[in-house]
């Protein structure tokens, strides 16, 4: 069961975020200083571009290495224990509506969600109305411009 305190995401997505985060704290933090410092040296700090724009680097930064490290304590990694026949976590499924072409979508979390790799998060409109389908199974979900109805062609 998943908690919303929960953030799901694969191995792949866990081992990433700790390498960003790792890589942010290290290097991104070293960089950022020495340009801070750069700036500095440049004198009045109230009319200097350079400190300017040093320290929304540094801002943004820092945010990002909160949210990451509040994702990777939230994170729920999700193994290989997907039953082959039904659409869940990991699942590459097919659908297609009536008389239109096939789409080809990956079930993942939220934070792995993209489009355009036709990665689908578990909690989009789409992804939850896929979610414990099986092949062949019919279901309609609600999009801004009104139901959709599409059959699942493919589940592996």
């Amino acid at each position: 069961m998943i908690t919303e305190q929960e953030t799901v995401v694969s191995q792949e997505k866990f081992d990433e975020m700790v390498k960003e985060l790792d890589n942010l704290k290290t290097v991104r933090r070293t960089e950022i200083a020495k340009n801070l410092e750069y700036a500095r040296s440049l004198g009045d700090l109230s009319e200097n571009a350079e400190y300017q724009e040093a320290r929304e680097l540094q801002a943004a930064t820092e945010e990002r290495i909160r949210k990451l490290e509040e994702l990777v304590k939230r994170a729920k990694i999700i193994t290989d224990g997907k039953k082959k026949d039904v659409v869940g976590f990991g699942s590459a499924v097919t659908i297609k509506k009536e008389g239109g072409d096939a789409h080809e979508y990956m079930i993942v979390g939220s934070e792995e969600a993209d489009m355009r790799q036709h990665k689908l998060s578990h909690v989009s409109p789409l992804g939850s109305a896929l979610m414990g389908k099986k092949k062949g199974d019919v279901f309609t979900f609600e999009t801004p411009n009104g139901k959709q109805t599409y059959t699942v062609e493919k589940v592996a």
